[in-house]
C-alpha cells in the first residue's frame, strides 16, 4: 500500500497534463472593436468582457491613478443606466460583473445565464458609449478610492510593499508611480480632465470585446453588430515611455510601516516586460526557488536553517519592464543582512549551476497543471482571450503559451538568472516597522 501511494504522489508531480485546445473565432468591425468569440456549451452560463488598452500607466504627471479611478466611474451610470443600478440590473438576472485595473489594461466583466448574453452586450456597449461623467459621480467614486488605498494601502500590514518596490526599481517610466495614484492628483483633477480621459482611451479601436460560453456564434455576431458596430472610433493612442537607465551598482535603502511589528527584506531587480521570453524563465525561476515548501529557498531558509517565518519569489510581470522580488521575514533575532546573505547564496548557485533534471521536470508539470487550470472555466478564458490578444499580441498564445515553457531548458533557466539576478543589478530594501511601534 505503501508503495501504491508513493507511486500514485509521482504520478502527480511527474506525469505530463495534457492542455486541452480552447477554440475561438476572432475579427474586428469597421470602428477597430476587435472581437473574440468562443463557444462552450457545457454549461448555460455567458462571460461578456471588454478590456480597454489603458491602465496606471497612462497619465501624466502629476495625474496618477486615472485608470484605476475610471474602473469605478463608468460603474456610476450611462444615459440610459440609472447611477449605481449596474449591480442591480446584472445580479437581478442571476449574475454577478467586477472589473480590476492594472498598470497596463482595465478589465471589465459580466457572468450570466445564457439566456441573458444580449444584457451583457447591452452594458458594456452602454459603458463604452453612453457613460455619464459628472461631479456627483466624481465625487462620489473620488471617496470610494479614498477608502479602497486607506484598506488595502495605508492601513494594510505591508501594504505598502509593491510601491516601494515600484518606486526604487522605477525612476523615469510611469511604473513608478502606483497603480492607485496618489489621492493629491485625483483631488486636483477637473471634470474636464475626466472627460478628456475617457475621449482618449475609451474607444471601440482601443478596446477587445470577448464573448465565451454557451453562445450560438451566428446569433452573437449579429447581436454584437447591433450593440457595438454604430460607436465611432476614436483617436489612435500613442505612447512613447521614457526609458530607464540599467541598474549597475546594488542601491541599498528602506522604508517603514506603521501597522508591521516583524520587519522584512526585499530584493528586487528589473527585468523584461511578460511577453519576452525571458519572462517565461524568470516564471520558472520563481517556482523553482520558493513555489512550495519543497522549494529552494523555503526548504532552506524556513525548515532547515529556521532563519526565516517566511520567504517568497515571484515575477511580477508588466508590459514594458518586469519587477523581479524576492522577500522574506526574520524569525526572532535573526537579522536582515544574514537573509540577503542567504538568498544571495541560493542566487548564485542557480546562476552558476544547472538545476537538476528531477527539478527540471517537476517544473515543467507544475506549469502544465497551472495552465491547464487557467482555462478550465469559461471566465478564465475570457480573461486569457482578452489579455494574450491585447497585450501579448497573439490570441492564440491561450492554446500556444504552454509550448513556451516546455521549450524552456535547464541551461537557459542558468543563463537567465545569470543575466538579469546579479548582486549588483538589485535594489535591497529594508522594510521595517515604525520606530514607535517598537518602543
Amino acid at each position: 500500500m505503501r508503495q501504491l501511494l508513493k507511486l500514485s504522489i509521482f504520478s502527480l508531480i511527474f506525469s505530463p497534463v495534457i492542455a486541452q485546445q480552447v477554440s475561438f473565432e476572432e475579427y474586428n468591425l469597421d470602428n477597430g472593436l476587435h472581437v473574440i468569440l468562443h463557444q462552450d456549451q457545457t454549461a448555460p452560463l455567458v462571460t461578456t468582457s471588454v478590456m480597454y488598452n489603458v491602465g496606471g500607466k497612462d497619465r501624466t504627471e502629476g495625474r496618477t491613478g486615472f485608470a484605476h479611478f475610471f474602473e469605478h466611474l463608468l460603474f456610476e451610470g450611462t444615459e440610459n443606466i440609472e447611477r449605481g443600478e449596474f449591480m442591480n440590473i446584472v445580479s437581478s438576472r442571476g449574475g454577478r460583473l467586477n472589473a480590476n485595473t492594472s498598470q497596463d489594461r482595465t478589465y471589465y466583466y459580466e457572468v450570466l445565464p445564457s439566456n441573458q448574453v444580449e444584457l451583457g452586450l447591452w452594458l458594456e456597449s452602454e459603458r463604452m458609449l453612453h457613460p455619464v461623467i459628472d461631479k456627483i459621480g466624481v465625487d462620489t467614486q473620488n471617496e470610494v478610492v479614498k477608502e479602497e488605498k486607506r484598506l488595502r494601502v495605508d492601513n494594510a500590514p505591508y501594504g505598502k510593499f509593491l510601491t516601494t518596490v515600484e518606486s526604487n526599481l522605477f525612476k523615469v517610466h510611469p511604473y513608478k508611480d502606483p497603480n492607485i495614484g496618489y489621492m493629491e492628483d485625483l483631488d486636483a483633477a477637473t471634470l474636464e480632465e475626466f472627460i478628456a480621459y475617457k475621449n482618449k482611451y475609451y474607444h471601440p479601436n482601443n478596446a477587445v470585446l470577448v464573448v465565451a460560453g454557451d453562445i450560438d456564434i451566428d446569433q452573437i455576431k449579429t447581436k454584437i453588430d447591433a450593440y457595438f458596430s454604430e460607436i465611432p472610433s476614436g483617436p489612435k493612442v500613442e505612447r512613447n515611455f521614457p526609458k530607464e537607465a540599467p541598474i549597475v551598482e546594488e542601491i541599498r535603502t528602506s522604508t517603514t510601516d506603521d501597522n508591521i511589528q516583524i520587519p522584512a527584506i526585499i530584493t528586487a531587480y528589473r527585468t523584461p516586460g511578460f511577453a519576452q521570453r525571458d519572462a517565461y524563465v524568470l516564471d520558472m525561476i520563481s517556482t523553482y526557488l520558493s513555489g512550495g515548501k519543497s522549494s529552494k529557498l523555503y526548504k532552506k531558509m524556513v525548515d532547515e536553517n529556521k532563519q526565516a517565518l517566511e520567504v517568497g519569489a515571484f515575477n511580477i510581470g508588466y508590459m514594458d519592464y518586469g519587477m523581479y522580488v524576492i522577500y522574506s521575514l526574520p524569525v526572532g533575532d535573526t537579522s536582515l543582512d544574514v537573509l540577503v546573505d542567504e538568498i544571495s547564496s541560493e542566487v548564485e548557485t542557480l546562476r552558476s549551476e544547472l538545476i537538476s533534471e528531477r527539478d527540471h521536470q517537476k517544473l515543467l508539470n507544475i506549469f502544465e497543471n497551472n495552465f491547464v487550470n487557467a482555462n478550465s472555466s469559461v471566465e478564465g478564458i475570457a480573461n486569457s482571450l482578452a489579455r494574450y490578444y491585447l497585450l501579448y499580441g497573439d490570441t492564440n498564445l491561450i492554446n500556444d503559451q504552454i509550448n513556451i515553457y516546455r521549450s524552456i531548458t535547464r541551461e537557459e533557466i542558468k543563463a537567465v538568472a545569470d543575466k538579469y539576478l546579479k548582486d549588483n543589478q538589485r535594489v535591497v530594501i529594508d522594510y521595517l516597522p515604525t520606530p514607535s511601534k517598537t518602543e
